[in-house]
């Protein structure tokens, strides 16, 4: 499975950033060693279901620690048969159709 999740924290300081609670997010999901990607919006995480919600909580409980409110947006593609090297290969298919 692939769960795109986006943890936001209650803003840290007074320009509403929150880089450096979603920096301490993103370092416990690569810590896991699990497959995964940050873009500007959401981190991609990849495996088993079991693993990645055990991930995802971490996460979310790691900015808990010195946040009074996180929120999270989860989306999650679970798709028999395709539970490993999706994150590269659902962008490889979506280049091939543009003809890249």
């Amino acid at each position: 499975m692939i769960v795109a999740i986006s943890i936001s924290p209650s803003a840290s300081d007074p320009e509403a950033g929150v880089a450096d609670k979603v920096a301490e997010a993103v370092q416990v999901i690569r810590d896991s060693g699990l497959p995964n990607e940050t873009n500007a919006m959401f981190t991609n995480i990849e495996g088993e279901w079991d693993e990645v919600m055990a991930v995802v909580k971490a996460a979310v409980f790691k900015v808990a620690e010195s946040s009074p409110r996180v929120g999270l947006v989860l989306k999650a593609d679970i798709r028999k048969g395709f539970e490993t090297g999706q994150l590269a290969a659902k962008v490889e298919r979506v280049e091939a159709a543009l003809g890249n």
